[in-house]
């Protein structure tokens, strides 16, 4: 039963309250079937077994998608991109510092952003190292920014959500505009109507993003893989960076209780680009683990 029903999470459509939550949980349901179908076995209870395997079957098609890689034909340059919450000014800011020095990475995007925070960062040397930014900060939860090692044009901060959601295009020598955004829509706690609201109008900011262009988008999405309210925003041009690299299932959240990590809530989005390898990073102080993706760019001809 247990592994029917984090099948039939994973295909709600609900904004329920309790049935969004217990989506985020869904795999841990769906390993059930398994345990169901190795009891029933031992136990030669074989109509059970077979219930319990098509179950097991139906469970691993839903996940399958996280563990396989796909190929991709993208040829451009190389690009290294980082996605963190900072949990106000809870995280190590020379901790965050250094993981983008030892990482080379090119392109930030932060959530949970203060100007404390910001200060921080300024002061220990982040704009050294990415000197281009457009920056949102905000009290508590609000604040949001984009750090690139290239030049920032056309930014943007969408109204109408209660975090700060951002975009700006960056302009990669030899390469051309790479549009991004750093994203961070309202967890389901504060309501789950509106936390389903943002994810749709979040989604009709990607589907306008410029055609042909390389996108990509980082954020705090407080949402699963197995939230049908995430999963909508990969159904046009844009791709879930772990799922294109086959990095499985990507824990995030959260990282301040006794308990590791149990659900993966943060997310790289890419358009025109092709994520080859993703993994997640420790940020001491922080409530979440970072992401950490190296991609590759559709080459300008194409």
């Amino acid at each position: 039963m247990a592994g029917a029903a984090g099948i039939a999470l994973h295909f709600s459509r609900s904004s329920w309250r309790w049935l969004v939550f217990a989506a985020s949980v869904a795999p841990y349901l769906m390993c059930a079937a398994l345990v169901a179908a190795l009891a029933f076995t031992v136990l030669r209870r074989w109509a059970g077994a077979a219930v319990a395997v098509v179950v097991t079957a139906a469970a691993v098609w839903t996940q399958l998608p996280l563990y396989v890689s796909d190929s991709g034909t993208e040829n451009g340059p190389e690009l290294t991109v980082m996605q963190a919450n900072l949990l106000f000014e809870g995280a190590d800011p020379r901790a965050l510092v250094e993981e983008v020095r030892t990482r080379r990475v090119s392109i930030l995007t932060v959530n949970e952003l203060t100007p404390a925070a910001l200060d921080d960062l300024t002061r220990i040397g982040l704009d050294q190292l990415l000197p281009y930014r457009y920056v949102s900060p905000g009290r508590t939860a609000t604040g949001t920014g984009i750090w690139s090692a290239y030049p920032l044009t056309d930014t943007i901060e969408y109204d109408g959500y209660v975090l700060n959601q951002l975009s700006a295009t960056a302009t990669l020598p030899g390469t051309g505009p790479v549009t991004v955004y750093a994203f961070h829509p309202v967890p389901p706690i504060y309501g789950t109507d509106v936390w389903a609201d943002e994810l749709s109008r979040l989604r009709a900011i990607l589907d306008r993003a410029p055609a042909g262009r390389p996108a990509i988008a980082g954020g705090d999405f407080n949402a699963t893989f197995d939230h049908f309210q995430f999963r909508a925003m990969l159904s046009g041009r844009f791709h879930d960076a772990a799922e294109q690299s086959g990095a499985g299932h990507l824990v995030t959240y959260p990282t301040d209780k006794l308990y590791p990590p149990v659900v993966g809530i943060d997310h790289i989005l890419l358009a025109d680009a092709h994520a080859t390898e993703v993994e997640t990073v420790s940020l001491p102080g922080a409530d979440h683990r970072a992401l950490v993706a190296r991609l590759r760019l559709a080459s300008p001809s194409a």
